[in-house]
Order: C-alpha cells, then structure tokens, then sequence
C-alpha cells in the first residue's frame, strides 16, 4: 500500500482523494434533481406524552438501576426490548444477505439539518446557508425505507436538534413503522424537556458528541455546557429503555480530555466511540478552518496520540466500554500517519445517507459529491462506478459506522456473535462487536 497524504496542520490541497475521483464526483451539474411531485406529505403530530407513567422525576427505581449497572457492568433488558432491537438490526442483517439485488440497506442516516448551532474547527460537516429537510422528504424517506430491509434511522445533521419539533415527528413516525432510531447530536440543545419528548416517542439510541472537559478555542463540544443535560439523559435512560454514548474526536489540542471524557463514560455505565481527526476527503467550499488549524494532528504529535490509544486499549483490556475494538483503536496509529488500508466499506450497499433535499450519497464525505446516486424512492447506486470510486477513497477514510459495519458483514462471525450475547441471555450487549 503506497503512503497516503499524512493528515496535516496545514493541508496543501483542499481534499485527500486523488484528483482524478475528486473530479469525476465533483463533476457539474450531475446532481439530480428531487422528483417532482403534487401531493405533500407531512408527519402526524406525535402524542405526547405516550406514557405518562414515566413522565415523573428521577426517583429511587431509576438511582437503583444505575448503582445496579455500575456495579455488574450489565443492564438487563426485557423481552419486548430485545426484539425490538433485533428487528432493528439482525433481521434487516439477514434479510440484506437473502434478497436479491446489490442495494439492501440496514442503515439509513437522514440528515434533517446542514447546519449547526457550534463551530467546531474540525469539522466541515454543515453549512449554515442549507435549508432544512421538509416534512414531505421526511415520511417520504421513511416511507421508502420501510420498504427495504432498512429499520434504523439515524437523524443526523449539522444538529438536528436546532428544529426539536420536528425531530421530534421524526422519532415518533419511524418509531410507529418499527425503526430503531438513533439520533447523533453535540447535546447543547438535548434539554430536559426534549428528552422526555425524545424517549417517550421512542428513541433507541443517543450518540452524544463531546470533545473537551472545558471549551478551547476550536473545540466547542465540551462538557461543561452539557453536564445537566448528559446526568438527566443518563438517569431516564433506565426508565424508557434507550441507550446513550460518547462520541469524542481525537485532536492534537484534546489528550488529556480524551481521557477525562472516557472516564465520565466509565463512571456513568456507558460506551464512548473515537474517531481520529481528518482533514475533508472532498473539497468543502464552505469549510473555512483549512488552514491554520490547531486541531489536525501533525506528525510532531504522532508520540503523543500512540501514547492516548495506548491508554485507551488499556483501559478496554480493563473493561471499561467502547464501541471500537482494540484493533481498531490500534489502526489508528497507522491511519494518521497516512497509511491506510481496504476494509470492505458497504456504503451505498448496505448503508446510506439522505441529504436535507432527498438526494442520496453512499456516506458521509461524499455529501456534498454532484455524482448522481438517486434520489428518495429512486435510488441510482451502481455496484461497479461505489467499487471503482473506493479504490481511491478507501484507504483515506476512517469511518466508524462503515468500518463496523463492513467487520460485521460476514455470515460466520455474526453466528458466532449471536451465540455469544445468547448464552448470556441477551443481557449487557453493549461496547464493542468484539
């Protein structure tokens, strides 16, 4: 494998990709546009609260479930909670390996929103000119997808949560149609009262995105702005059956956050997901933290970032949950120094992204690519042009949601997975698929 571009302070191009496949993608005028249509759909409006039951303070039962995961490392699910977990993920699994046909997606990822209430100066995954997704894209995507294998929906943005109401129909309607929905947000805007609003409507899964203990310039996802909403999150978590965990990006200017952050995860009972920081594969036009950027990682820093995953492996050795394995974490070492490798990515196979206007890319970097992949109810992926296309873009991402899902697309470990986590009864399947 020939070294790739090192991931750099000062980029010396706007993108990593080679410039052949940056041209064919961002080819002009190759966009295609939503189909038109004469009847708008819209989202019912969610009965709230569905269970008011639960809509109480946190009391002694919700203390006790806690005290009882920390000190077993396990939660114990109910029935009811285990299949609906399994019709979220391993029936649409094996439906994907049995029906005919390339594209049979398990993983929708629906961006409701292109922009975002924080500026967080490694990231180029929003724009603030972007308006956000419609309710008729919205049941028109979900609609789609419930006709495919595909049963988990993961509002994503930018920060869904600057329209709460809206996500909040979102959760409700694809919640009622049985998706597991999973929704990824920076926790500024996760308020008590969207919370009970959220779980009540049957959320599944919380991806909650912070950075360093306090705020540094660059890196605004710090805890201390979210410290309130994270221990309500955590505490009701035990009442409707959700699931919540960390999502920190490894920068050259966070080390001793990472580690601080991984801790709180430890303490709180809960997983907590890294990602290496990466300069845009793609040219982001909009993207104005390329150069001069404090949180890339250069290579004086390489020692120092070995150090941290050192310790992070450590630490899973020792239990503590992460949804990445310790040869992941390993790879890392690796990836930051421009060498990456071919791992099987299912993008535009198994997993996808809808953009805010109902166009479709097969991931995340490819946002804002102008090649043509279809739209909502029209998909247009083609096995041989997403084959050809990652030989080149491959080797330069480190997606977590693709790598996992690429290690799980293998009949055999699955079968090997599932009698596991059955012997135990389906209790405490959390962390790593390792």
């Amino acid at each position: 494998m020939p070294e790739l571009q090192q991931i750099p302070t000062l980029p010396t191009q706007p993108f990593r990709v080679d410039v052949a496949l940056h041209e064919l993608l961002q080819r002009p005028s190759s966009l295609p546009e939503p189909r038109p249509t004469t009847e708008r759909k819209t989202l019912p409006n969610p009965v709230f609260p569905q269970h008011p039951e639960l809509l109480h303070e946190v009391d002694e039962v919700d203390r006790a479930a806690h005290e009882a995961v920390l000190r077993t490392g396990r939660r114990h699910w109910p029935p009811s909670r285990i299949l609906k977990t399994m019709r979220g993920w391993m029936f649409p699994y094996f439906q994907s390996r049995l029906l005919p046909g390339d594209f049979q997606p398990i993983i929708a990822y629906l961006f409701t929103e292109w922009k975002c209430n924080l500026d967080c100066h490694y990231c180029w995954s929003y724009n603030n000119r972007v308006k956000g997704m419609t309710e008729d894209t919205a049941r028109r995507a979900i609609d789609w997808l419930h006709s495919t294998p595909c049963r988990v929906l993961a509002p994503t943005g930018g920060e869904p949560l600057l329209r709460p109401d809206f996500v909040h129909k979102v959760v409700y309607y694809a919640a009622k149609q049985d998706f597991w929905v999973y929704l990824a947000t920076n926790g500024r805007l996760l308020r008590p009262g969207v919370i009970d609003r959220l779980a009540d409507a049957g959320i599944a899964t919380i991806n909650f995105a912070v950075d360093a203990i306090q705020e540094k310039p660059g890196l605004p996802k710090a805890f201390e702005h979210v410290r309130e909403n994270f221990d309500y999150l955590v505490r009701r978590q035990y009442r409707y059956g959700y699931t919540v965990f960390f999502n920190t990006n490894i920068c050259r200017n966070n080390i001793s956050d990472v580690k601080e952050l991984a801790k709180i995860a430890h303490e709180n009972g809960i997983s907590i997901t890294f990602h290496i920081n990466e300069a845009p594969m793609l040219e982001q036009s909009h993207f104005k933290h390329l150069q001069e950027n404090d949180t890339y990682i250069r290579p004086e820093d390489f020692p120092m970032v070995d150090d941290l995953l050192d310790y992070l492996i450590d630490k899973q050795r020792q239990g503590w949950k992460m949804v990445d394995s310790i040869p992941r974490l390993q790879k890392m070492k690796d990836f930051m120094r421009g060498r990456g490798e071919h791992w099987g990515c299912r993008a535009g196979q198994n997993w996808l992204i809808i953009r805010t206007d109902g166009t479709l890319a097969p991931c995340f970097p490819m946002y804002n690519a102008k090649y043509n992949w279809g739209t909502v109810e029209n998909p247009q992926f083609n096995r041989k042009q997403l084959e050809e296309m990652k030989k080149g873009c491959e080797p330069h991402c480190f997606s977590t949601l693709g790598y996992n899902l690429a290690y799980c697309y293998s009949a055999a470990r699955v079968m090997r997975w599932l009698f596991k986590q059955a012997l135990r009864g389906f209790q405490g399947v959390t962390g790593s698929f390792d």
